[in-house]
């Protein structure tokens, strides 16, 4: 092969609007990480939305991660058996010129379908850069291209000054979200260069990221952009009000001297204010639902409805949909000694269940006292509180979502048990990301574990032929039914994929209806 042909296969150069960017070639895939999509985000441009990038001469390496979002300050120390359970952190740095994506594909001609992930961590961390959503695997399976999104998070992204602070500060409570459209533009105007085709995009999430995509369902400048949308335990029913979000920018700025104060205001101040402002704002109307202070925010404008309530926004209806979970997404969460060593007693358990379900708590633990005989309380509530947190809300929005009879929604559940720690996890939050992402190898839940690459190939071939077609229908899985309030089909993903209508009936039915009365 002719030096010039093997340098331009391992170090393929792609010129895009703002100028040329150089990135490198692994296993066959090409690989583009770091480029910028807008401006950097200090100073002026703080608590703004999202500026132009600078176009650059010459060539610009894009060949490692260039840095992630300032994060929210730590609330939870997680134990030490947990340290690496989803693969290594990212560990580049913190930065305000954080609006970067990544880019892999298997080969820069052709128009292949594009999957846009965007990361979870809750609007308030987490970073595009982890090496369990790395997306070669994914684009080498699905022969897809996938760009993975960095944007601004929790105050820095989600300070709706607006009302306090007047129209230099439009759209302030939406920043974070409108970097995710200023992303999906330069999908749309770019990615055709890497392979893609603009008119095939999918967006996915998971957790925080669910929600992420549930924002972009509800944000008219999104409108257009994308073409299939995938929520993985994270579908939001309710944003922030305005009246809520007035609350925490009223804390933020007296705390920090004035509103004229924020956008100079050392970075670190700036997130230390996060804690105290939640404090001072109060509880939510709907505790179960309302799930972020510095997140998203109805605010008629950027977002002119909640997500899910009353009904999913009608800019949404013509958009096919992928939503689901895991079947003990709340084990991630409940490591506290009395759970993860399964001494938690029958009172215990009453307890907590009771804090959540409030008058209702005879009935959930009924419900989990017959769906698990002989389980124990740990393990009881761990099924209950996976229900009240994480599920309510995924099956209010495919309901609501189905109701209005507008484009299919398909909807699974990951069970498939981690032996991880003896099994102590089951299938726990945020496990689907090695499984889609054909990863793992990395964390430890699935590294080496039986059928686990196997599963692997399933998930992600039904997630890139949904992305190519709108339907997840492939030959690794049975065929998968639409979701209607009829049937509630649900296609179970473990060692023999099968579906099942409304599996989870009674649970789903008591938490749908404490979650709705607040």
């Amino acid at each position: 092969m002719p030096d010039d042909v093997l340098s331009a296969a391992l170090s393929p150069i792609v010129e895009i609007a703002s100028g040329k960017v150089r990135g490198a070639n692994a296993g066959g895939i090409h690989a583009f990480k770091g480029i910028p999509y807008a401006a950097p985000t200090a100073g002026g441009n703080r608590l703004r939305p999202p500026q132009p990038v600078m176009p650059w001469a010459g060539v610009r390496d894009a060949l490692a991660y260039h840095g992630k979002a300032p994060q929210s300050p730590a609330q939870v120390k997680r134990r030490s058996e947990m340290d690496g359970i989803l693969g290594p952190l990212d560990t580049s740095p913190e930065t305000e010129d954080c609006l970067k994506l990544n880019v892999w594909t298997p080969g820069l001609a052709g128009q292949r379908p594009v999957m846009v992930w965007l990361h979870g961590g809750a609007f308030a961390y987490g970073s595009g850069n982890r090496a369990v959503t790395d997306g070669g695997n994914l684009a080498r399976r699905g022969d897809v291209v996938v760009v993975s999104v960095n944007h601004r998070l929790n105050i820095c992204g989600y300070l709706h000054l607006e009302d306090i602070g007047g129209a230099r500060f439009a759209g302030s409570g939406n920043a974070g979200s409108l970097d995710m459209v200023k992303a999906l533009e330069w999908v749309r105007d770019n990615i055709a260069q890497f392979g893609g085709d603009p008119g095939c995009v999918t967006i996915f999430g998971e957790s925080g990221g669910g929600g992420k995509v549930s924002a972009l369902l509800a944000m008219p400048a999104a409108k257009g952009l994308f073409h299939r949308a995938v929520i993985q335990s994270g579908a939001a029913v309710r944003f922030t009000t305005r009246e809520h979000a007035n609350a925490l920018a009223d804390a933020v700025a007296k705390q920090l001297g004035g509103v004229d104060k924020l956008q100079d205001a050392p970075l670190s101040a700036l997130l230390g204010a996060i804690i105290p402002a939640s404090k001072i704002a109060g509880p939510r109307a709907f505790p179960l639902l309302d799930r972020y202070d510095f997140g998203p925010v109805v605010d008629g404008a950027v977002i002119t409805q909640h997500p899910a309530e009353p009904t999913t926004s009608p800019l949404g209806d013509d958009i096919p949909l992928m939503i689901g979970g895991t079947a003990q997404e709340a084990a991630l969460f409940l490591d506290d000694d009395a759970v993860w060593h399964r001494t938690l007693t029958d009172t215990q358990l009453r307890e907590r269940v009771a804090a959540v379900a409030g008058a209702d708590a005879d009935a959930a633990l009924a419900i989990y006292r017959d769906r698990l005989p002989g389980a124990s309380p740990a393990d009881r509530l761990i099924a209950a509180l996976t229900g009240s947190n994480f599920s309510v809300r995924t099956w209010l929005y495919a309901e609501r979502r189905a109701n209005r009879g507008g484009a299919p929604v398909y909807h699974y559940s990951l069970e498939w048990p981690s032996p991880f720690a003896g099994g102590r996890m089951g299938a726990h939050h945020a496990m689907d990301l090695p499984f889609v992402f054909d990863t793992t190898d990395v964390p430890l839940t699935t590294k080496g574990a039986d059928g686990a690459p196997e599963l692997a190939a399933a998930m992600a071939a039904s997630w890139a032929a949904f992305a190519r077609t709108g339907k997840p229908d492939n030959p690794a899985i049975p065929v998968w039914p639409a979701y209607t309030t009829e049937t509630r089909a649900t296609m179970l993903f473990d060692t023999r994929c099968r579906v099942v209508n409304d599996p989870l009936r009674d649970a789903r039915e008591l938490w749908s209806r404490v979650a709705t009365r607040g």
